[in-house]
């Protein structure tokens, strides 16, 4: 899938969340940390990606979280703010950073996804605001469409 992204972390600064889990009287464990690193690093990842990738990434000898012990912890880092979860249409939700809002469009035809400015939608939220007193939130925006790649390959197999 391709991803585009306005900045890039390829890990997360722990602080925020050590902040914010002892402000819950909450302990700040190596699992946590690492499901959050996973979600910053792979950009819009779901639950099993992230435990695949978190398999990869355990020393000889350690276990790596169970897929549960990742639900529950994606959980957790969304309900302190942390992480975003949007749905891309069938199938599991993705999970992003929640320090770079942002919308996503997704290509019908190969699965690609893209970020985009959620200033693309003022004029639409400020019209359904007025007209319907309807917030959107844009991190969980997900427009499905075609991708350039995609259309120039079919306008190419007409011809």
């Amino acid at each position: 899938m391709a991803h585009q992204h306005a900045a890039r972390r390829g890990d997360t600064d722990p602080a925020p969340l050590a902040e914010r889990l002892r402000s819950r009287g909450l302990r700040v464990t190596h699992q946590r940390e690492r499901v959050l690193a996973a979600v910053a690093a792979l950009e819009h990842a779901t639950p099993e990606a992230i435990v695949v990738r978190l398999r990869g990434e355990a020393a000889a000898g350690s276990t790596p979280p169970d897929a549960s012990t990742v639900y529950r912890t994606l959980e957790l880092l969304e309900s302190l703010g942390l992480v975003w979860h949007t749905h891309l249409g069938t199938g599991a939700p993705v999970y992003h950073a929640a320090e770079h809002p942002h919308l996503h469009v997704v290509c019908q035809s190969c699965g690609a996804i893209a970020s985009a400015d959620p200033a693309l939608l003022d004029a639409a939220a400020e019209r359904l605001a007025a007209d319907l007193g309807f917030t959107v939130d844009v991190g969980h925006v997900a427009l499905s469409g075609t991708c350039a790649a995609c259309r120039e390959r079919a306008a190419s197999e007409q011809t």
